[in-house]
């Protein structure tokens, strides 16, 4: 009789920097799942990927693959067959490495997974040079807004100072949106933020060529306002403020994104941070906690984490297991019983002899299901990344043929203009992600 072998995979977790839209998610999830017996699931709000591949392909044939979708790649954790329950067992390491490296890995990744250790939000680099070009670009843009939309504000010459005012919030405000959708080019590609770049250029250099080479650059020239002025010179008009006004709106929603992006691991960090940092053997020996093994006995006394699951061995106290049971009141703990590594000693001395250490205790496990949850994908989301595939071209060329639509039913260039650059942005990345749960 002769048998199959079944080809051993392992699960790897990538960070994956650059992503912006679910154009991009596609994108990535493709590339990945070019590699022969890869499959990945790419999730936006946690920018990251768990990649199920073969144990012959080389972890860092992921991180090129990224690069080879022009986002940048790295490996979150150690590549590990531990959750491939299905495939053949890998060749076995020997315990303590295996337990030595457990809770590390299962710190480390919680932390890395949270952005951060315990920084807030706002304290991040990303964070706070968005935040800087969003007010910069808004403080910029209000007058240009402004000027734009209320005639009587139009002194001599302002559509000069407009282009003076507009020319560093869309080039270098909207420079994320600007950035990611030449790296894409460069690759072939288009994303939502492909639509920003066009849509804001568009506004931006049709204004600059009406002011040099049309009529909107004289001295005096005044702008009725309203986006759908049939003026009988379209060169006469000038859309600054619409090249302003959206680059802030949208670098207005990527912050917030991103702050939201940057809180999605706080579930996970906050678990992780039960966890002690160290732990007393019997003999008053203290060694860092991922040195601790199966069948070691460690001390805990009072306002000390239970470091590891175990079964006390000597002694009584009271410890508060709120953070597993949801219990208020603390629980009083004698020999024979067990307790569960991050619980918090209220009072009194415990000998316990641990029984699971590293990725085998309760509080991994539980960390494991939390990131499960943030990096897996519900269908809903899988479908809006595959309309998301076709969703940039198909808008793209509704565009041009909203502009070709309006010259020939007989409108004016300008209207045609503004309603193809309105398509343009409307089709911004937030419509599609903010509609996915």
């Amino acid at each position: 009789m002769s048998h199959t072998t079944r080809p051993e995979h392992r699960e790897a977790v990538l960070d994956i920097e650059g992503m912006t839209c679910a154009s991009c998610v596609a994108r990535v999830e493709k590339r990945l799942e070019r590699v022969d017996g890869v499959t990945a699931s790419v999730n936006l709000a946690t920018e990251s990927a768990r990649v199920r591949y073969p144990a012959e392909v080389d972890p860092q044939r992921l991180v090129e693959a990224v690069r080879e979708a022009g986002y940048e790649g790295t490996l979150r954790k150690r590549p590990s067959a531990q959750h491939a329950h299905d495939d053949a067992p890998s060749t076995p390491a020997p315990a303590r490495d295996a337990q030595d490296g457990g809770h590390e890995h299962a710190q480390e990744h919680a932390e890395e997974h949270a952005g951060g250790h315990v920084h807030d939000v706002e304290d991040h680099p990303g964070a706070t040079t968005l935040r800087t070009r969003l007010f910069v670009s808004a403080a910029l843009a209000v007058p240009v807004v402004a000027l734009g939309m209320v005639p009587a504000w139009q002194f001599p010459g302002w559509q000069w100072v407009s282009l003076v005012l507009t020319t560093p919030v869309v080039a270098w405000g909207g420079w994320p949106f600007h950035r990611t959708t030449f790296a894409n080019a460069r690759h072939g590609a288009m994303t939502m933020d492909t639509l920003i770049t066009l849509g804001t250029f568009a506004a931006y250099l049709w204004s600059v060529w009406a002011l040099v080479f049309g009529t909107a650059g004289r001295i005096g020239m005044t702008h009725a306002g309203g986006l759908m002025d049939d003026a009988a010179d379209p060169m006469s008009l000038v859309y600054f403020e619409v090249a302003a006004a959206v680059t802030v709106f949208l670098l207005l929603g990527r912050f917030v994104e991103q702050r939201s992006k940057r809180r999605a691991g706080a579930a996970l960090r906050a678990l992780m941070q039960l966890a002690a940092k160290d732990v007393e053997l019997h003999d008053g020996t203290r060694i860092p906690l991922e040195q601790l093994s199966v069948g070691d006995v460690f001390v805990v006394r009072p306002g000390e984490k239970v470091a590891t699951d175990g079964i006390v061995r000597d002694g009584r106290a009271s410890v508060d297991q709120s953070m597993m049971t949801g219990e208020s009141v603390p629980v009083e703990i004698s020999a024979g019983a067990a307790v569960t590594g991050g619980t918090l000693a209220v009072d009194g001395r415990l000998m316990v002899e641990a029984t699971s250490v590293g990725g085998d205790t309760r509080l991994a496990h539980l960390a494991r299901l939390v990131e499960d949850a943030q990096t897996g994908k519900s269908r809903v989301q899988r479908l809006a990344d595959r309309i998301s595939a076709v969703f940039v071209p198909i808008v793209i060329a509704l565009s041009v043929l909203t502009l070709v639509a309006w010259i020939a039913t007989g409108g004016s260039v300008s209207a045609g203009f503004t309603a193809a650059v309105a398509v343009l942005i409307i089709a911004c990345p937030c419509a599609l992600g903010l509609a996915t749960p």
